[in-house]
């Protein structure tokens, strides 16, 4: 029975999210999506072909000497000998590598920019164990530099998350690497809203001497406690729009407000956890308040729980082989990625949490092959683009607009000088809805910043 109601709730919480936010939004929240709503328009393009040219589609197939039509900033078609408009742009793809947008679920950019000074140290709000009232994107530095040196790297679309050091940080939000100078002018179109939470050690060491969490079980009883607001909270309000007055209703509460959409599956919950016995914990927690996890971020022991996290269709952020750096990091593997996706109906992402790390995300998925290899896993190239891609959208709820090369879809495309997964690995050119953004080969399409040290002038 438990097993049904896990799958009901993730069915529901998968369409929720792959719906407009207009259309999601009800009640109070509706407020709150349409106060800082996007503005984000595609820039102009042209048809483009790429034409004989190995393509992933980052859903897991490869298509050797194959063409990809973009017409209307989407998708056209992906395949042999295909025609393209008259006024196209054509791009002979031999000897190169096509791939969808890479999609990085994990990121403090605009937050903690770099150069990154305390003046800029806007990703935690640590003025109390549960901040969810706070929304990342009125901390996003939209001039950071490390936006466009993502995009060199092949990086389209990534989550800007609050910090860990608190039980819930906030809300996150999904941006377009495009240059812009408000962060609405870079939101995602239709991008569901997250909630950053954290278990573990980081919030139990900033709150310990400061009135708690100090320990892991203060932890686990202040997201009860959190939930349980909530959940009064979200009682209250329905009450109060069944009677259709508002005067019944309970005062807005920007706190409780994000994690009551926590619980009506509209916002998703994105988790900050190492050891398996907390991600457990926190699957737990979950079914006590009835939500879904959505994706459990950093979890070096993901591995141990692979089976239950394919079970219950939760995602899993990862590392290639970050460890050991504090004690709950201390037993993470090198094959971690790789045994989370050997589960069948798993969703292992490789991430980066990192503003170095963001610009070779490619490579740090070669990384993770080439450790399964020694371990006797082997893992295709079209198979490792899905943890950068195809996964990654559905991490974040996006999949049914990007991360496929699926006609239809945004054209949010990446042409490499070969194997994506090579040391020598470099993304020639990038494309969002069609539109190149970024050529390696020409200086007009290679952004610029005010902020950037060491760049030559124009």
């Amino acid at each position: 029975m438990q097993q049904r109601s896990r799958t009901a709730a993730l069915a529901t919480a998968l369409a929720i999210a792959l719906l407009p936010l207009a259309a999601q939004a009800t009640g109070s929240n509706r407020q709150a999506s349409d106060a800082f709503a996007s503005t984000y328009q595609p820039l102009p393009s042209v048809p483009v072909l790429i034409s004989g040219a190995t393509v992933l589609d980052g859903a897991g197939a490869r298509l050797d000497n194959a063409d990809v039509l973009m017409v209307d900033g989407r998708i056209a078609a992906v395949g042999v000998g295909l025609q393209a408009p008259a006024d196209a742009l054509r791009i002979d793809g031999s000897g190169k590598w096509v791939t969808p947008g890479i999609i990085d679920v994990h990121s403090h950019l605009g937050v903690y920019p770099s150069p990154g000074v305390q003046a800029h140290s806007d990703g935690n709000e640590m003025t109390n164990p549960v901040t969810a009232h706070v929304w990342a994107e009125h901390s996003v530095w939209p001039q950071d530099p490390g936006f466009a040196a993502a995009l060199a790297g092949g990086v389209t679309s990534l989550q800007i998350l609050p910090g860990s050091a608190n039980l819930v940080g906030g809300r996150s939000v999904t941006l377009k690497n495009v240059p812009a100078t408000t962060t609405q002018a870079m939101k995602f179109p239709g991008a569901p809203y997250g909630v950053k939470m954290a278990c573990g050690e980081n919030p139990k060491r900033v709150y310990g001497g400061k009135g708690g969490p100090a320990t892991r079980m203060g932890n686990m009883a202040g997201h009860r406690a959190a939930f349980i607001d909530a959940a009064e909270y979200a009682r209250k309000q329905a009450a109060a729009d069944g009677k259709r007055s508002d005067s019944s209703a309970p005062k807005r509460d920007l706190k409780l407000e994000t994690l009551a959409g926590v619980l009506d599956g509209e916002i998703i919950a994105h988790i900050h956890c190492y050891r398996a016995d907390e991600m457990t914990n926190m699957l737990d927690l979950a079914e006590e308040f009835g939500f879904q996890v959505g994706t459990f971020h950093h979890g070096v022991e993901a591995y141990k729980i692979a089976d239950r996290l394919a079970d219950e269709g939760v995602c899993a952020a990862l590392w290639a082989d970050w460890w050991g750096f504090k004690m709950e990091a201390f037993d993470g593997i090198q094959e971690n990625i790789a045994l989370v996706d050997q589960v069948e109906n798993s969703c292992a992402i490789v991430h980066s949490d990192s503003d170095e790390g963001i610009q070779r995300l490619n490579q740090e998925a070669a990384k993770v092959m080439a450790n399964a290899r020694r371990a006797g896993i082997e893992i295709a190239p079209e198979r490792a683009m899905t943890w950068l891609t195809g996964n990654a959208a559905r991490s974040l709820g996006i999949a049914g607009h990007t991360g496929t090369l699926a006609p239809g879809k945004m054209a949010d495309v990446v042409i490499w000088n070969g194997t994506p997964f090579s040391s020598y690995a470099l993304a020639e050119q990038v494309f969002i809805d069609g539109a190149r953004v970024y050529d390696r080969s020409d200086r007009r399409l290679q952004p610029v910043s005010d902020f950037r040290l060491g760049q030559e002038a124009n």
